[in-house]
């Protein structure tokens, strides 16, 4: 079974597609003219906005998530803006630890929420998944992406981006939502 993943970042497919090895599923990037507008004010509504932009160019299953990094002492910020909250990677990083200079309360978490939408374009189901955790002094590790180098892993000594592939795929928001959306299809007898 093919799913359109709604997203122009070949990691996040690339990620996706390791955690459902073996399933007999295959998520593909949108056909062009996928361009959505995220305008949502959380991460369910981008990620039903983005879900429906798949749909409405490829007209089969679509797949969306919008994610980000929640950091409490920033009042859940930057949330839905997090791959908007700087220009490149890194100066969104410098921007998080610049912000956090002189915060003692590093809580934090990643957020994901997918929406997965049928072939009809209806909403098949929309889960949040999350993973816990908190901002580091610096950053460390050469893995993952975005966040990952500042962000530690919940009674860990470890940051997202210090983690192996494998590692990660066990413990991270994506991977928390990605499971109870495979629970679904597999309830459905779709996979």
């Amino acid at each position: 079974m093919k799913i359109v993943l709604a997203s122009s970042n070949e990691h996040k497919v690339k990620e996706i597609n390791e955690m459902v090895s073996g399933l007999g599923l295959e998520f593909i990037l949108p056909p062009s003219g996928f361009n959505p507008e995220e305008n949502g004010t959380t991460f369910q509504e981008n990620s039903l906005i983005k879900a429906q932009a798949a749909w409405e160019v490829s007209k089969t299953w679509s797949l969306a998530d919008d994610s980000g990094l929640c950091i409490d002492a920033l009042g859940g910020k930057p949330g839905i803006y997090s791959a908007r909250y700087a220009e490149t990677p890194q100066k969104r990083i410098k921007r998080v630890l610049n912000e956090m200079k002189n915060i003692k309360n590093r809580k934090a978490h990643f957020e994901c929420c997918m929406t997965l939408i049928n072939p009809e374009g209806k909403t098949e189901i929309s889960y949040t998944g999350e993973c816990s955790g908190s901002i580091a002094y610096e950053p460390a590790g050469a893995n993952g992406f975005g966040y990952d180098p500042i962000f530690l892993i919940e009674n860990g000594n470890k940051t997202m981006a210090e983690l192996s592939d494998e590692e990660k795929n066990k413990i991270s928001h994506r991977s928390v939502a990605l499971r109870e959306i495979l629970a679904y299809l597999k309830e459905k007898h779709l996979i």
